[in-house]
């Protein structure tokens, strides 16, 4: 597993920090590089030059991986080699939050792209982003691994052929998760399902199998907000875990397409920032806060995956549920599979209230017909949704549904907390794919966004 191919790869290293603070910038190019960053918000934003990297011993930008299964170690990269001070390779972060990428091009036109995360040093917006950079590390499987490809550990062979050789195609009672512990995956890798190709914009449709529920999308998220005119502060997951964010120096947060591996302890924040501090969440997402992960202190995490049968056989929700509670207390719905990878518009059930506003929509009208989503496109319902359950909040109010196959459609509803917090779910990953393109996906959004804004405190 040492060996590499020779397409350019890279990652930031660490991959979230705050303004000011620095990253390395580890970057794996058999030839000579230039390396540029970029801020991407409502347009790809050219911040600067960073400079061209090459040195005199051949093949020097080449990166070597350790033995063994790194995907629980990492890839270490820029640990051989780089003795010299003169060979460190770090940018500090910009002044202004958001989401950055590098852009790595090759002396003969070869290009890759990775994200960086800058939180503010101080708050400087009342809306609060979270980028869901553990659910990228959940799926990113360099290294041979993920948490849904050998989530137990790598095989004594590597992969030949796929189809022939895995139980997830070859045994028609597979279930992903069949183990009591999983091996770590770390986050010192890179994150090949992020890279977005140098003529991407905003307005595009998101192509690829990967892209439509990872960083890809979430850029979507935050052009809208500034189309919008909505001043955000970005932050990671893995922040929000760490402390790096202060939930009470924000009114608003909001959570992209896919946020689906949480800690206990953000669960824990979250949830009692909207039922004791009057916080206001928007789930903007499908299949959120389903499973917990132990993040440990080497840059690792640990999945909780545990056996899937056992779950569904004790009535459980959730992959949290079966740990701990349903995340359907938190958000208002819960995911399940039915209507699994397709895509519909919502049909309005209670047009009366005021997330409705300016929409001109009544009650059973369909909304959410456009879509940037490729792979499962039909409407702002879709990929995987979320719905109401016996665990939701007795005053969880049901505003819209998916029309989706087999009563699939996700549930997108609102509710207050005893302390005047209020939550707002769409249960889509579907949904932020719509925000740039469909009009009453964009008012709807905006409205809440305004109405959040309006009552706090």
């Amino acid at each position: 597993f040492r060996l590499l191919s020779d397409s350019l790869l890279g990652y930031a290293w660490p991959r979230a920090v705050r303004s000011g603070e620095q990253s390395e910038f580890r970057v794996h190019s058999p030839e000579e590089f230039k390396l540029e960053l970029f801020r991407y918000g409502l347009v790809k934003e050219h911040v600067r030059q960073i400079g061209w990297y090459d040195e005199h011993g051949p093949r020097a930008n080449a990166q070597v991986t350790p033995d063994g299964d790194y995907s629980q170690v990492g890839a270490r990269w820029n640990e051989q080699g780089y003795t010299n001070p003169h060979h460190k390779q770090y940018v500090a972060a910009p002044d202004r939050s958001g989401l950055y990428y590098f852009h790595t091009t090759s002396v003969t036109g070869g290009f890759f792209s990775f994200p960086w995360v800058v939180a503010p040093s101080e708050p400087t917006a009342r809306i609060a982003v979270l980028a869901s950079d553990i659910n990228w590390n959940a799926y990113n499987n360099f290294g041979g691994r993920s948490n849904y490809i050998h989530p137990g550990g790598l095989p004594d062979r590597p992969t030949v052929n796929a189809r022939f050789e895995l139980d997830r195609y070859i045994d028609p009672d597979h279930a992903h998760y069949k183990c009591d512990h999983y091996p770590t995956l770390s986050f010192d890798r890179p994150e090949p399902i992020n890279h977005i190709p140098l003529d991407v914009q905003p307005a595009h449709p998101i192509e690829g199998r990967s892209a439509c529920h990872v960083a890809p999308t979430e850029w979507r998220l935050l052009a809208w907000l500034e189309r919008e005119g909505l001043e955000y502060d970005l932050y990671s997951e893995t922040q929000l875990h760490a402390g790096t964010l202060d939930l009470d120096a924000y009114q608003i947060l909001m959570l992209g397409p896919h946020p689906e591996y949480w800690t206990w302890s953000m669960v824990e924040r979250v949830s009692d920032w909207t039922q004791s501090s009057n916080g206001c969440l928007m789930y903007l997402g499908g299949n959120g806060l389903n499973c917990e992960v132990e993040i440990l202190e080497d840059n690792r995490m640990v999945v909780h995956n545990g056996i899937e049968a056992d779950r569904v056989a004790a009535g459980k929700e959730s992959r949290m549920h079966g740990r701990r509670e349903s995340e359907a207390k938190v958000l208002g719905v819960v995911y399940d599979d039915r209507g699994i990878m397709t895509g519909a518009p919502y049909r309005v059930v209670d047009s009366t209230h005021w997330v409705f506003a300016n929409t001109g929509l009544r009650e059973g009208d369909l909304f959410g017909q456009v879509s940037q989503h490729v792979r499962c496109p039909g409407g702002a319902s879709g990929h995987e949704t979320d719905k109401i359950s016996d665990s939701s909040p007795p005053n969880t109010h049901l505003l819209a549904k998916g029309t989706n196959p087999d009563d699939g459609g996700a549930e997108m509803v609102f509710f207050e907390t005893d302390s005047g917090g209020q939550v707002f779910s769409t249960g889509s990953i579907n949904y932020v794919s719509s925000l740039l393109d469909d009009e009453a996906i964009s008012q709807i959004t905006r409205n809440v966004v305004e109405r959040f804004l309006e009552d706090w405190r």
